[in-house]
């Protein structure tokens, strides 16, 4: 049975546009007079103005290592170019900060910006310039909120020069955050005392782009976030995966891939000891072999037909 419509309260004022309501806080009542919060109200239609982008990052040149920051890399950070005024600004951005904050402005004006943060408007590249704006405005010292952002409002394409390419740097815990810093608020140590059960050891992979190397409890795993067209690289990868080429060597497999803001990311089980280093040449030759495979345009044989669709259900979407 199909849910029944809600019949507006008395005196709601239900045709007012969005465009005529003041933004006020999530949790107070919508100045339109409706009688409900305006997060229940034109909150949360302000909010789906926002589609979340396919490609939140695409035309940067670490388009894949912004992807990985975001969504599987625990403890790193990378330098941020700004452009125009504030190009003397040192921005760094990394991958979560205490209490999961979006920004904060360190004593000295540093800015370090937060990729792995709760919530947002769905597209991560406006809510990263949001409060990067934010931050260049905030006092030394003060971390910032999460602000609403509109289809309006500047990427982070807009405030920084999108063709240096980060240099990422991968820590094995979250003492970044008070480097430099004497006295660490409280709640800091408490957050950063928490986060370190989550660090697990990472490390990028020098010969491969956006390749990274974790151990997770007793497994090893390579995440590879890629470039490619996600059509394309599939079957690239079912006509490696049908030749039985698509390991990295001995009791290595190929497992899966997700989908994380428009880019896919296949994931390698990896024996228990294998460790970043002896991987290395196996996935630069991988690369190599899924290379010659995409640039095949030949039809797909029947075997590569039914890998591909075996790696077609093994995908998830996380963003």
């Amino acid at each position: 049975m199909g849910k029944r419509a809600k019949t507006p309260r008395s005196g709601a004022t239900t045709a007012t546009a969005s465009a005529d309501v003041p933004v006020v806080g999530l949790r107070e009542p919508c100045p339109c007079g409706s009688g409900r919060r305006y997060k229940a109200c034109h909150g949360r239609q302000a909010a789906a103005t926002i589609v979340g982008a396919t490609r939140p990052f695409e035309g940067m040149a670490s388009e894949c290592d912004l992807v990985a920051m975001r969504e599987i890399v625990p403890a790193a950070t990378a330098r941020l170019a700004l452009t125009g005024e504030h190009a003397d600004r040192q921005v760094t951005l990394a991958t979560v900060l205490p209490m999961a904050w979006p920004a904060l402005v360190r004593q000295d004006g540093s800015i370090l910006l937060g990729l792995q943060v709760n919530v947002g408007s769905g597209d991560a590249s406006r809510d990263l310039a949001d409060a990067l704006l934010a931050a260049l405005d905030a006092e030394p010292g003060a971390p910032v909120a999460l602000g609403r952002v509109t289809i309006d409002s500047p990427r982070l394409q807009d405030l920084v020069d999108p063709a240096v390419p980060l240099t990422v740097e991968v820590h094995d815990g979250f003492e970044f955050w008070v480097d430099g810093v004497d006295d660490a608020a409280a709640d800091v140590r408490a957050s950063l005392d928490r986060a370190k059960s989550y660090a697990h050891p990472t490390v990028r992979l020098t010969g491969l782009d956006a390749a990274y190397w974790t151990q997770i409890g007793e497994k090893e795993h390579l995440r590879w976030v890629t470039p490619f067209a996600e059509e394309p690289l599939l079957d690239g990868l079912a006509r490696l995966h049908a030749a039985g080429t698509s390991d990295l060597g001995e009791n290595t497999r190929l497992v899966g891939m997700f989908r994380a803001h428009g880019l896919v990311c296949p994931v390698w089980d990896l024996p228990l000891g294998t460790g970043a280093a002896a991987i290395e040449e196996p996935a630069a030759a991988f690369a190599a072999r899924l290379a010659d495979a995409m640039a095949d345009d030949a039809p797909l044989s029947s075997a590569e037909r039914h890998a591909r669709a075996g790696l077609s259900n093994r995908q998830v979407t996380l963003r």
